[in-house]
Formats: structure tokens, sequence, C-alpha cells
């Protein structure tokens, strides 16, 4: 099934909407006409009937009953489509105009019941094809007999003008309705313009062009929200295309090395005889370059399961003052060969998995050794603190630039590309870091100045 455009939609809203308003209006206004109609019938009949009663009123004797008929065809001359009918106690027709026709039963349930015929109250009938409006009374004459008087008028004429009166409206309805969706869609389409100009420059977006953004200016209040949106979300697609980019090639250049270096043993090896130890050294160099894109390639598929959220740490209470005094016994000996001290003070106690939490700490403290200049301390500060444990990992040093510190957690990042140093790691440690923490609910920022470089993580303590 089609899908209506929004354009449509709001068109044919407009024409219901307006439709509902023209046939509510339409329905009132017949209304007023007809009411018009009525209290102008019942005013005219109303003063027929009281000079009827007036003059029988004045009939006392034989002779004044005599007079009443050419008295009532005199007064009712010129009054075309009125019609009178009296009715005697008998029960017979007194007098009656030409082309009186009342229903048989108006004037005898009038004299039946005397008190339900009161001056005022209009009945309405068909008698022939035609209709009449008109009121049934009980009178007394001068002369004490009492008689029924029926005073109708033809309203065919506003009949007829009513049924062409409602025609017409209801063309005009109908008229009026389409014109308003015509109107609705033009307006709707000149108020959707911003909308399709915006729908334009957003087809024209593409991988290459993601540096690209939506001009918030000249965009109406209610497109301004999205636009932001838009933007947001490409700048977030722009850097995760930039850092899928740059991590295509950092791990190609990661990979290259040692696969350059084993093709240069391999061949050196070949190029001419060697003895059982040569080849041994060669092995030896291999098995290490080996164990190093091993170590690569276990970091990465530890991040690829972070990332697709696979990591399931467990839940036990961890000491982390032991854990850190267990890696500076680890550490012990490499620090103390690069004339670096290690120094712990304060305690907590978080609810995790012990290993994984020891390796994010062991990631931390390695990179603060080898960052430490000879001399120096590196300081691990433990801090408990309502609901929530912090472990601030702080070495001395020069400063990292403030543009770097947002993207020390990225992989393979380095502040200094050029710098390959052996022992230094594919630069996966602080993304492994950050996941682990990511995984426990925590958070780890960094900070450094002039005088020192401080990692802290904060992680929900544990229940006591």
């Amino acid at each position: 099934m089609k899908t209506l455009s929004l354009t449509a939609r709001i068109s044919l809203l407009f024409a219901v909407a307006a439709s509902l308003v023209l046939l509510t209006t339409g329905y009132f206004l017949t209304q007023v006409v007809d009411t018009h109609f009525e209290e102008g019938d019942r005013h005219e009949l109303n003063g027929k009937l009281e000079l009827i009663q007036n003059l029988f009123k004045h009939a006392t004797s034989q002779n004044d009953q005599d007079l009443l008929p050419q008295q009532l065809d005199d007064a009712l001359v010129g009054h075309h489509g009125l019609a009178v009918a009296v009715m005697d106690a008998a029960g017979d027709i007194w007098f009656a105009t030409s082309g009186a026709d009342f229903p048989q039963t108006l004037l005898r349930d009038c004299q039946a019941q005397p008190a339900g015929c009161t001056t005022g109250t209009l009945q309405q009938w068909m008698q022939s094809g035609t209709s009449y409006r008109g009121i049934a009374v009980s009178m007394i004459a001068g002369n004490g007999k009492p008689y029924t008087v029926a005073v109708a008028l033809d309203i065919q004429h506003h009949v007829r003008f009513m049924n062409t009166f409602r025609s017409v409206l209801a063309l005009a309805i109908a008229l009026a309705a389409l014109a308003t969706a015509g109107l609705g869609w033009i307006a709707t389409r000149w108020g959707l313009s911003p909308l399709r100009r915006v729908t334009h420059m957003v087809a024209g977006i593409s991988a290459e062009r993601l540096a690209e953004r939506l001009p918030a200016t000249g965009l109406p209040t209610e497109l301004k929200p999205l636009a932001t949106a838009f933007n947001a979300m490409l700048a977030r697609l722009d850097d995760s295309f930039r850092r899928l980019s740059e991590f295509s090639s950092d791990i190609a250049h990661e990979l290259r090395t040692p696969i350059s270096n084993l093709m240069t043993q391999t061949q050196v090896a070949l190029s001419s005889a060697r003895s059982t130890n040569e080849y041994k050294e060669v092995l030896y160099s291999g098995l290490e370059e080996y164990e190093r894109m091993a170590q690569m390639v276990g970091d990465m598929l530890y991040l690829a399961q972070a990332d697709n959220r696979l990591l399931r740490p467990g839940v036990e209470k961890v000491n982390l003052a032991n854990e850190i005094q267990d890696l500076f016994d680890y550490f012990e000996a490499w620090a103390e060969e690069r004339g670096v001290s290690l120094a712990q003070t304060g305690s907590a106690a978080v609810s995790g998995d012990r290993l994984m939490l020891r390796r994010a700490l062991s990631n931390l403290i390695s990179n603060a050794i080898r960052h430490t200049p000879a001399g120096q301390i590196v300081r691990v500060s433990l801090a408990g603190q309502g609901d929530q444990a912090t472990v601030s990992v702080e070495n001395p040093g020069p400063a990292i630039p403030a543009e770097h510190l947002p993207r020390l957690f990225d992989r393979f990042y380095r502040v200094d590309p050029s710098r390959q140093r052996k022992g230094d790691g594919a630069g996966l440690g602080l993304a492994i870091v950050k996941s682990i923490v990511d995984a426990h609910g925590g958070s780890i920022t960094v900070a450094s100045d002039d005088q020192k470089t401080c990692f802290q993580i904060t992680l929900p303590a544990s229940a006591k």
C-alpha cells in the first residue's frame, strides 16, 4: 500500500477540518433560518387567531352569529395560503375557507382535549403533498357556545426555499473543502520547502564528504533541532570513519614491521648454509616476533569483544590495595632497572572481575614506569568516596599536549607517532584499560601538566 506524502496528509487534514467547521456552521445556519420562518409563521397565525377570537367574542346574539361567516371572509381577504376552519360542539365544520384541508384528527383531538390546545403551540403536517403549519385552539363564543378553531399557513414555499438553501449550502461546503485542500497543498508545499532543501543537501553527503554540515541559519525553528542533531551525527560518523581509517593504517604498520623482520631473517638464513646454533638463533628471533604479533592479535580480539559487549566481568570483592602491591612486586625489578620508585597510599575495595581489573591496573602502572624519568616516583593512590572508589596512577614527566588527551584511549594511538621503541607495545594498552573500566560501569580520565600525568579510574565501591 502506497503511503501518502506529508503534503497530501496535511492537505487532507485541512480539507477534513474545514469540512467539519463548515458543516457545523451550515447546520446551525440552517436551524437559524428554519427557526426564523417558524417564528414568522407563529406571529402571523397568532395575529389571525386573535382576530377570529375577537369576532366570536362579540357575537352575543343569533344575528351576530349569522354574520360571522361573512365577517371571517372579509377579514381573510388578501391572505393567500391562509386556511381557517371552525368546528362546533357537535363536531361539524361550522366554517371553513376554500382550500382548507386540515387533518381530520387535528380538530377532533383539540375538541376532545381542549387543555392541550393553547395559543402559540404550532403543529406541522403534510396534506395532499402540501406542507402546512398551523394552530388549533378551543374557545367560547360571546353566546357561550364552545368552538374549535384551526388556522394554518401553506409553507410549501418555505420548504422549497429550505431545500434549495441546503443544496446550495452543501455545494458551497464541498467547493470550500476542495479550495481549502488546494490552498492547504500550496501552503504545505511552501512551508515544507526548507525540509526539501535539507533533504537535497543530505542526499549530497557521502563518505567522502562527511566534513560538510547542514546550515542551521535560515531554517525554521522546528527544523533547527533536526539540523543540529544531524550535524552531530555527521561529526560522530566523520570521527568514526577517521578512526577506522587510522586504525587500518596503524594495524598495517604494526604488522608490517614484524613480518618484514621475519622475511629478512628467513632470507638471510637461506642465503647460505648455517650451523645448527645459527638456525636456532634465527628461530628464537622469529619466535619473539611471533609472540609480539600474537599479543597484538590477542589484544585486538579482546577489544573486539568489548566493542560487541561480550565482556562479562565476574562479581567478587576485590581489594585494590592487595592487587596493586602484588603488581609492585611484579614490576619491582624492571622499575629498579629504570631507576624508578613505586609508592602506594590509601585503600579501597570494589566488586568486579579480579583478573580484568588486575590487567587494567597493570597496564597503567607499566605505562607510568615507562614514561617516568630515572630517580622519580610512580604514585598510586586509592580512596573510597561514598558508593565510589577511585584509583589514581600518577607519574612525573613531560606534559602531554592537551589536543592529545582525548585520544589517548584510541587504539594504536601514540602522542609521538614516529616513536617505535622496542618494548613500547602496539598502542592498545590504554584502549584495553578503558574497555575494562567501561565493562565494570566505571569511568577513566586523564590530566597532564608540566609536573605530572595522572590517570584516575572511578568504579562502583564494594558493599561492606
